[in-house]
């Protein structure tokens, strides 16, 4: 267990880092860790947390907080650690050893690196102290004055740390190390003299004068624009060094001077009793040429990446960069890095370094040290002297690399506290590492640049099976070749292992081969070989990850669709938002999800394959169906504000923890667009189930898309959402659907077929007296009649259906039965009562500025107003309904609107006279109808 200030201030566990929640939690936590086993009055912690006036409640607050921070603590066991949060009169405590306090153990390592130690030993413990750091101190928190003037402190005391071991490269001779550490903090503190003074010193003793008087000239210029001073006494004399040409403390000058390291007596730091000596190492390339190169051979059949090796190159052009290349398992990282390392090997005339640090493997991650003892035999270090302890090796490896050109390669890391003591010393080696975690550690500390590597495109697919199998098998199936990296998810591992199979079995064509691939219960185990394959290697994924984020991952597979946000992700595993997307941003980690839209995460197909075979409880569906039912609900309600729910929830129901509110209708209708396809899938599951209550529940949840794209192919998706309504037997579900699939049949032009459904779905409502439903029915019969020319009869629907609505209380229903009645007398010529139907179904309650319905009586109403002579209004009224549709996406509106607009021009037109200008309105409908034919 660990407490951390020096970054981002956090509790690490060995589930992962505790959620704290929020910003004033965090700043409590931090208040209490800067005084750690002493009590901390609640007037400084209110100071820690507000500033200014503090609110009436402030104590109450942080009375919450406190509770919340014992119950994240005793999640994890933290008394069997020794700490406790205790109160203590009018103050709080938290009691704990020291040592889990990262500020703690950076003060004790900078003290002792100060006391009567040797200049190697105190470089190694400033070098392990400075590596605590993550970021700068109490981030996080609320930048209230006590908990900035603690910031402030600390990193007043890791500056300091780093001119100490600047410094103590100096007495080391490693000036050109010391100038790396400064010129990064200098840059950063450019106003500070002390560092650029100590910078312009380690540049002129590296035998870079020019870089030490650029140096003190831009500070110079800086001092004078920021603050109207000149640079100090320190500043000057280091400047005033580099211009004698001085290269030593020696005081030799020229380009022979010796850069030696004197203690304060004159005599040379290789002379001084116990005094750090770096061993004398062999020239590269010379007695231990057979080991300096350590890479591996270049891979066979490697094939494009292009663009990432083009990445690659480019991250790895800065002064000592360290680069991370990132993917799920299987994608080809290690194969990327070893071909780049081979097709750049004369950039590091030095040498190239590679070790598998097996961070994902069965047998045992690398140890630290024995990478270092390896990389150390390779750069001509004596067995015999090679250091016992991980720091000492370190320390012993960057300074053996400094100055030198080197590649280093660090494949399959697990985590970024396996890389840092590997780190070489520098400005001229490079840095590879390869993880399927993304490693964020690394990029703040080291400023690691990512290069992420993401599965194979179709054509390169096709062209990596064609390096196995040859060119002509898989150019005599090319479209099959297609289909397996499909099904292989453009993984090269995968890819590999279904040529691999390919190429032992000559007989089988590659279209028998995506068959069996096309089995989902079959297709990871043809996916392993031996003892490789995808299913190993998403296990070895799996078992490093926490506890939590291993729970998610196995509930996911049972998702039916596609996409997941942080909602579903919660009511498949049972757990809160929070907690799920915290265990989401792991997995993404790990490479096992791929981010898609903002909030929103993608599964592969092989690894849902394979979290389908972890342990789950049978809770997980039935969970995220009724989140969409609720989500569904509460989107229908923003979408048509004045409507009734068209169904209850089913007596099962289990409410989930939060269900999204929508604002407005636009926020509600781009739920629908988003979440189309996850939900018809998750409508199939709970059918597919015999969870036929949820089943139909989910379908009807989609009608106002269904209203607002009516020709988007519904007809069998509400033939399913029957079948269940039929199975669940119940009659209000049953002539809700009916209704709905028969006005999308008579929508798409078959009336006939549609008469069936829309007679039975009268029928069940009237035994069940539901009028709501029956009027909807009625609404939707009279469509269907009037479709088939018996407009008389379906007037008389529409007129029954508004009475009944009215009764049912159900204003949305009655305005639509009265704007359909409007309709059927549009047709029949009865403009004046058509007129009188749109007025009348306006005075029911006026509709939502963005509802379909408002848009179609403004139609209607200027079909009217237009017949009855009343031109100039009827077609102010249709032009509104037009631009109206048109903004917000419904198409069936636009296209009546503009069709009737249209009628008119070609009318002017015929009878020469100056009206409608038809050219604009012909384009925009020409639009409209071509959307509308390609959904129909």
């Amino acid at each position: 267990m660990e407490f951390r200030l020096l970054g981002s201030v956090s509790v690490a566990s060995e589930a992962g880092d505790l959620p704290l929640g929020p910003a004033k939690r965090t700043s409590l936590l931090a208040a209490l860790l800067l005084r750690p086993n002493h009590p901390v009055p609640l007037r400084q912690l209110t100071a820690s947390l507000w500033d200014g006036e503090p609110p009436a409640r402030a104590r109450s607050v942080i009375q919450g907080h406190v509770s919340r921070l014992r119950t994240l603590l005793d999640t994890v066991e933290a008394g069997s650690f020794g700490v406790e949060l205790a109160t203590q009169g009018a103050a709080y405590v938290l009691r704990m050893p020291e040592a889990l306090l990262d500020a703690h153990r950076f003060e004790e390592m900078v003290t002792r690196a100060q006391g009567q130690c040797s200049v190697g030993d105190s470089v190694v413990m400033y070098q392990e102290a400075l590596a605590l750091w993550r970021g700068p101190a109490l981030t996080g928190v609320h930048p209230t004055p006590p908990l900035q003037l603690a910031a402030d402190a600390l990193e007043e005391l890791r500056l300091t740390t780093v001119e100490h071991l600047a410094a103590g490269y100096g007495r080391l001779g490693a000036h050109a190390q010391a100038a790396a550490v400064l010129r990064a903090e200098a840059g950063a503190h450019p106003l500070r003299e002390s560092l650029a003074a100590a910078l312009v010193t380690a540049l002129r003793r590296a035998g870079r004068r020019s870089e030490a008087l650029d140096w003190f000239h831009h500070t110079r210029r800086l001092l004078a624009e920021e603050l109207g001073v000149d640079p100090g006494d320190e500043l000057s004399d280091a400047y005033a060094a580099a211009l004698r040409g001085q290269s030593c403390e020696t005081g030799q000058s020229g380009p022979g001077a010796r850069s030696g390291a004197e203690d304060h007596g004159g005599r040379t730091g290789a002379a001084r009793e116990g005094a750090y000596a770096p061993p004398r190492i062999p020239a590269p390339r010379t007695r231990y040429a057979d080991t300096l190169d350590l890479m591996p051979r270049p891979p066979r059949g490697f094939h494009g990446r292009e663009a990432e090796l083009a990445a690659l190159s480019g991250a790895t052009a800065a002064e000592a960069p360290v680069c991370l290349v990132t993917g799920p398992a299987g994608v080809g990282k290690s194969a990327l890095v070893v071909h780049w390392a081979h097709l750049h090997q004369d950039r590091f005339p030095d040498g190239r370094l590679h070790a598998d640090l097996r961070g994902f493997s069965d047998t045992g991650e690398a140890a630290p040290l024995d990478v270092l003892r390896e990389f150390l035999l390779a750069l001509g270090v004596e067995p015999l002297r090679l250091p016992e302890t991980v720091t000492r090796a370190a320390a012993l490896f960057r300074s053996l690399t400094a100055g030198r050109r080197l590649l280093i390669v660090l494949d399959n890391v697990r985590a970024s506290e396996q890389v840092r003591p590997l780190l070489p010393g520098g400005s001229e080696c490079v840095t590879v590492v390869t993880s399927r975690h993304r490693l964020r550690g690394l990029i703040a500390s080291d400023a690691a640049r990512p290069v992420p590597l993401g599965v194979l495109g179709p054509e390169d697919g096709t062209a990596l099976l064609a390096a196995v199998l040859g060119t002509d098998r898989v150019h005599t199936e090319p479209l099959a070749a297609r289909q397996l990296a499909r099904l292989c998810d453009g993984l090269p591992l995968a890819l590999r292992v279904a040529a691999a199979r390919l190429a032992d079995q000559p007989h089988l064509s590659l279209t028998a081969m995506a068959a069996e691939l096309s089995d989902t219960t079959r297709r990871l185990g043809l996916l392993d070989a031996e003892d490789t394959g995808v299913r190993a290697a998403l296990h070895l994924s799996v078992r490093r990850l926490p506890p939590g984020a291993a729970h998610q991952l196995a509930h996911l597979g049972r998702h039916p669709g596609t996409h997941i946000d942080r909602d579903v992700a919660a009511a498949l595993a049972g757990t809160g938002p929070a907690e799920a997307e915290a265990a989401l941003d792991q997995l993404a980690a790990a490479h096992l999800l791929t981010y898609g839209a903002p909030g929103r995460w993608v599964l592969h197909d092989l690894v849902r394959l394979y979290a389908r075979d972890m342990e789950t409880g049978p809770e997980a569906l039935p969970r995220l169906l009724d989140l969409y039912i609720a989500t569904g609900l509460a989107a229908a309600g923003a979408a048509e504000r004045d409507g009734t729910p068209c169904f209850a929830t089913p007596a099962d129901f289990g409410r989930p923890q939060e269900v999204r509110e929508f604002r407005d209708r636009d926020e509600a209708m781009a739920w629908y667009t988003a979440q189309r396809e996850d939900l018809a899938l998750a409508a199939a599951a709970a059918h597919a189930a015999g969870l036929h209550g949820r089943a139909w529940r989910i379908v009807l949840s989609l009608w106002p898309l269904m209203v607002w794209r009516v020709l988007d192919g519904w007809a069998p998706l509400l033939r399913t959402a029957l079948d269940s309504a039929r199975a669940d037997e119940d009659p209000h579900g049953q002539s809700r659907v009916l209704a709905l699939l028969g006005w999308v049949l008579t929508e798409e032009g078959r009336p006939e077929e549609a008469m069936a459904h829309l007679e039975a779905a009268c029928l069940l409502a009237a035994r069940a007296g539901d009028r709501g439903a029956q009027a909807t029915a009625l609404v939707n019969l009279s469509l269907a009649r009037a479709a088939l020319g018996e407009l008389d009869v379906a007037a008389r629907g529409c007129v029954r259906a508004a009475e009944l609505a009215r009764e049912a209380g159900d204003p949305a229903t009655e305005r639509l039965a009265l704007y359909h009645l409007s309709r059927h007398q549009l047709g029949s010529g009865e403009w004046r009562e058509a007129l009188e139907s749109t007025t009348a179904a306006g005075a029911v309650r006026a509709p939502a500025a963005e509802s379909p319905t408002r848009v179609l009586l403004l139609a209607a109403t200027g079909e009217a107003l237009v017949a009855l002579g009343e031109r100039t209004e009827g077609i102010r009224c249709l032009d509104e309904a037009a631009r109206a549709a048109e903004s917000s996406g419904f198409d069936e509106g636009a296209e009546r609107a503009l069709g009737a607009l249209l009628q008119l021009s070609d009318t002017d037109a015929g009878d020469g006279a100056r009206g409608v200008d038809g050219t604009a309105y012909r384009a925009r409908y020409a639009e409209v109808a071509a959307r509308q034919t390609v959904r129909a």
